[in-house]
């Protein structure tokens, strides 16, 4: 099984920048994509950004040119830095690992607040 642990949330003021960091322990090996997810109070929880163990990428819209994830094969550690954030991106950002399987695994979560 895979564990995933998140870090990095917080308060911070509109234009800045924070960096999520999820680390993965387990067995890593099958580990296909890691990805963020977001979830705002009332809404659905959405993509954010995701990569493949090959290192492909893929974002939401929304965050295209501001958010930028990566992965640290050596560290299981995946990465992502939120640039030039809006109060729009606040919400509870989850880290997700899907397996080869398609098993689909969650972290506890870290919340992100962007004040105007």
């Amino acid at each position: 099984q895979v564990q995933l642990v998140e870090s990095g949330g917080g308060l911070v003021q509109a234009g800045g920048s924070l960096r999520l960091s999820c680390a993965a322990s387990g067995s890593i090996a099958s580990i296909y994509q890691l990805g963020w997810y977001r979830q705002a109070p009332g809404k659905q929880r959405e993509s954010v950004a995701t990569i493949t163990s090959g290192g492909l990428t893929n974002y939401e819209d929304s965050v295209k040119g501001r958010f930028t994830i990566s992965r640290d094969n050596a560290k299981n550690t995946v990465y992502l830095q939120m640039n030039s954030l809006k109060p729009e991106d606040t919400a509870v950002y989850y880290c997700n690992a899907r397996l080869y399987g398609g098993i689909s695994l969650w972290g506890q979560g870290t919340q992100v607040t962007v004040s105007s």
